[in-house]
């Protein structure tokens, strides 16, 4: 469904991402682990053109993308979460979740507001607080809620373990994992390896702006790499 192929992005002479290649294929979970500045944002907002690649290629459902602008995407099946979920503080809960449908009428917006909201209760109890006085796993929720809008065929997630209590994070995952055992496909990067590494069908290891390992769950769980850098 996705494929990335040797991808170079640079922040002025700063590369950020080296030669990076990767693939998700349709139905599937993978997940991209690395510290704190390995790349994993700019890895998706590579993806989602809002930070062109120097050189490489990315290609979606077997058509290039390398030339699309990010609202094409969204209207082709793909749809980021980003860092810090970036709510909408002063809008109600309902209203965010509005928003993401913006381009559907009026009716089918408040259809599928009702649809995307039915895995998250705690959205429909709070539907007319504004999104701020939410707490942070429920601000992810309606973060990701809000990105079901556009009913994508792949999610791309950016770091929705950040900021939260354990408790939090493993309530987020379960909502995510519910998701995507629904057909949903989905690209996660995270900082929370163990996490991430649980939630993957295959996942990859960024170093540096570099690949440093990839492999099926069980590869990951038992990488020398990944256990003396994340899990140890």
């Amino acid at each position: 469904m996705l494929e990335v192929k040797n991808i170079s992005t640079f922040y002025g002479q700063i590369n950020a991402l080296d030669e990076i290649s990767l693939h998700v294929d349709e139905r599937e979970a993978v997940s991209v682990i690395g510290a704190n500045g390995a790349g994993k944002s700019t890895l998706l907002k590579s993806i989602m053109r809002e930070i062109r690649p120097k050189s490489g290629s990315i290609s979606l459902s077997g058509q290039s993308i390398n030339k699309a602008k990010t609202f094409q995407l969204v209207s082709q099946g793909m749809t980021l979460v980003p860092e810090g979920r970036q709510v909408f503080p002063y809008l109600s809960v309902w209203d965010n979740l509005l928003l993401g449908g913006y381009t559907l009428s009026n009716s089918q917006r408040m259809q599928k507001a009702e649809e995307v909201s039915e895995p998250f209760p705690i959205l429909r109890e709070r539907r007319d607080q504004m999104a701020g006085l939410l707490s942070g796993g429920e601000q992810q929720m309606l973060a990701i809620a809000r990105a079901m809008m556009t009913s994508p065929k792949i999610l791309l997630l950016d770091e929705p373990s950040m900021g939260l209590s354990p408790k939090l994070v493993y309530e987020v995952y379960e909502k995510i994992s519910e998701l995507h055992q629904q057909g949903t496909t989905i690209l996660l990067v995270d900082q929370n390896a163990e996490m991430a590494i649980d939630f993957c069908t295959r996942g990859y290891v960024l170093m540096a702006g570099r690949l440093a390992g990839e492999g099926t769950k069980a590869e990951l769980k038992g990488s020398e790499l990944v256990h003396s850098s994340y899990l140890g």
